[in-house]
């Protein structure tokens, strides 16, 4: 399978990945991407942070980036935007643990993810997001300029 060029879609990137990775981390990623989208399926793919020396990365979002899937030499990496304002009771959060935004989780090979916990952090994850979007701006009050406190 040829690598996807920028006009394709961030879903067929994400199958040239996990084709292109051809080991347990090709395999993982298609297991957590389907993950998530059980826990919403509204969730949208994309791929970001495209440049010479990195084919990009993908990306799923609802109302905002809700996670990345990123692979390296010996983890599959799920790093949640939001991960910090986010409870995780199982305790699948491994990583980026010092942040004060983002948590993340490593998957290392042989790991058994847990499908049902990782269900709840992104349904958590997601309605974080909307809720942020729901909320309307405040209004900025007009600036008094120096001719109007004048009068």
């Amino acid at each position: 399978m040829k690598k996807p060029v920028a006009a394709e879609s961030a879903s067929a990137f994400i199958d040239w990945r996990i084709k292109e990775l051809g080991d347990w981390r090709g395999e993982m990623l298609a297991k957590v991407r389907a993950i998530i989208h059980e826990a919403d399926p509204e969730i949208v793919e994309e791929r970001k942070w495209v440049k010479a020396t990195s084919p990009g990365t993908p990306v799923f979002s609802h109302a905002g980036i809700v996670c990345t899937g990123e692979t390296h030499k010996s983890v599959v990496k799920l790093t949640f935007a939001k991960g910090a304002a986010l409870k995780d009771p199982s305790g699948l959060f491994n990583s980026s643990l010092d942040g004060n935004v983002r948590r993340a989780i490593d998957i290392h090979e042989g790991e058994k993810i847990n499908g049902a916990a990782l269900k709840d952090l992104i349904r958590a994850a997601v309605a974080l997001n909307l809720k942020g979007k729901s909320q309307p701006r405040p209004k900025s009050k007009p600036r008094k300029t120096a001719s109007k406190r004048a009068s």
